[in-house]
């Protein structure tokens, strides 16, 4: 299967410019660091204070898009991370919406 550029998705069209720059200023840092250390960044952009928010509906865009090349495992992988991450963000925030800092 081809890769493509997932910021030529069309279903990106009606998000917020300003999100959009943050995803693909934190695709170009993710890009450049080495596999092993990927989990760390994930963890820390979940832990980052201010950072930027999504709502569910644009959370599961993004996780669809980005996990569209991984292969099973993989993405089984995300989504494991995203019900662990989840369930802390819902501890640390009882009420508060999901958002894609602590969603993966």
């Amino acid at each position: 299967m081809k890769e493509t550029d997932w910021r030529q998705d069309p279903r990106l069209k009606g998000m917020d410019p300003k999100k959009l720059k943050y995803l693909t200023d934190f695709a170009e840092k993710a890009g450049k660091t080495p596999k092993d250390k990927l989990l760390p960044l994930f963890m820390g952009l979940a832990a980052a204070p201010g950072g930027m928010n999504f709502n569910d509906q644009e959370t599961d865009l993004l996780v669809s898009i980005l996990t569209a090349n991984m292969n099973p495992a993989q993405k089984k992988q995300v989504e494991t991370l995203r019900t662990l991450s989840k369930k802390l963000g819902n501890k640390a925030q009882p009420g508060s919406r999901k958002h894609f800092s602590n969603t993966l």
